[in-house]
């Protein structure tokens, strides 16, 4: 459990610099270069991520609480949302992208908090916990960016993204759901 929270604090430290020491970001790139700072930033987040996925690999199953019955459909259904709202900001805006205004960061908010009702046990709890209260972190931050003018929004582009948005979305979640997940997870999201 000790690799897991270890896990958690160097992912949430080196994705929340931003937020929390912009000024030290500013140093690292006056000293380094805006490329510089990306490369060991870069690099900071891949060590944390390894840290972080070992961590929860191996960490005890211990149970907090059990989840009802059709928990894990309810987490497939969010997860479909989430993966539309991942792919559609990564293309051009449509409805979705503008009205969401951060569909990432949301995206990452509805996996986060899809996983926590579907699994009750003590490392998935600090690992979405986290996570979530990440994705919660970054949207207050872009709302104060937004109104203090160091964020700009995207324009609307085409609705003609949110079909591909939704199409994507759907050929990533089946990936996902009905293979990839139990491939790299080692867990069939729908149980057989």
């Amino acid at each position: 459990m000790t690799l897991l929270i270890l896990g958690i604090i160097l992912f949430l430290a080196t994705h929340l610099i931003r937020v929390v020491a912009p000024g030290f970001r500013l140093s690292m790139i006056e000293r380094f270069g805006l490329t510089g700072w990306r490369v060991i930033n870069s690099v900071l987040s891949l060590v944390s991520l390894v840290v972080l996925i070992w961590g929860y690999a191996t960490a005890p199953v211990v149970n907090v609480w059990f989840p009802p019955m059709g928990m894990n459909h309810l987490t497939i259904t969010l997860m479909l949302i989430a993966t539309i709202c991942l792919v559609a900001g990564f293309l051009p805006a449509g409805h979705i992208a503008t009205k969401t205004k951060h569909p990432i960061v949301l995206a990452i908010k509805i996996w986060a908090a899809a996983h926590l009702i579907a699994n009750g046990d003590l490392a998935s709890i600090l690992l979405f916990g986290a996570l979530l209260a990440w994705g919660v972190v970054l949207r207050i931050s872009y709302k104060r960016r937004l109104r203090a003018g160091d964020l700009v929004l995207r324009p609307f582009v085409s609705a003609r993204f949110d079909a591909i948005a939704v199409v994507l979305g759907l050929v990533v979640w089946a990936l996902i759901t009905f293979k990839l997940h139990e491939v790299l997870i080692g867990v069939a999201p729908l149980p057989m």
